[in-house]
């Protein structure tokens, strides 16, 4: 690791030790299966993630294991036509774009980047890749982005797996700075994408 990178991942570690404590967060155990994001999708993570007390929107949670803005998976579960991915910003200034169910699955990509430039007040936010891929048993497409949020230099990267069922969008994404964070915790990202169904389960985390 370069020394540039050295003081990047310092700045980075001391912006998420500043950061307060969010109450609500909560320990999701290695290997038992969860449903998340309100919804009937299952995840079964191989090791220990916290869930985050503060959710972006109505259907949707975020897991993490060092910390928010460090590595982030967030799940959203079924959102409905007509419903936004996160919570509005200010609706009548800032609208945010809604999810249609007769959009294409190429649409998705142009839908969560317009969302996140409006909801994290950037525009230092692009999709870098679309690939088709395979997400609940169904076609979906998975598709790569980078950003920068507006309060900070760190360039960060994602990840992310949707699909569309029944009309509601399935969503899995992962994103983490650049500087070491992606490239150490992307494994267990895709670890989780690789466990997700929709169906029962032994518990629900809540």
């Amino acid at each position: 690791m370069t020394k540039r990178n050295r003081l990047v991942l310092a700045a980075i570690v001391s912006l998420a030790l500043a950061a307060p404590a969010v109450a609500g967060n909560k320990l999701i155990p290695q290997g038992q299966s969860v449903t998340v994001a309100k919804s009937p999708l299952t995840i079964t993570p191989d090791h220990e993630w916290n869930k985050m007390g503060a959710r972006p929107g109505r259907n949707s949670e975020t897991w993490t294991l060092d910390g928010d803005g460090l590595n982030d998976v967030t799940f959203y579960g079924g959102i409905e036509s007509g419903r936004t991915l996160f919570r509005e910003v200010s609706k009548k200034t800032k609208p945010l774009p809604r999810f249609a169910a007769t959009m294409l699955l190429t649409d998705i990509p142009a839908l969560f980047e317009a969302s996140y430039s409006i909801a994290l007040d950037t525009r230092l936010m692009k999709i870098d890749s679309v690939t088709p891929t395979t997400l609940l048993g169904t076609r979906g497409v998975h598709f790569s982005y980078s950003f920068s949020r507006a309060d900070e230099e760190v360039r960060r990267k994602g990840e992310a797996s949707t699909a569309i069922i029944g009309g509601k969008l399935y969503m899995i994404t992962f994103e983490a700075p650049n500087v070491y964070y992606f490239d150490r915790d992307i494994g267990g990202y895709r670890a989780i994408v690789a466990s997700a169904k929709l169906g029962a389960t032994t518990m629900a985390a809540r």
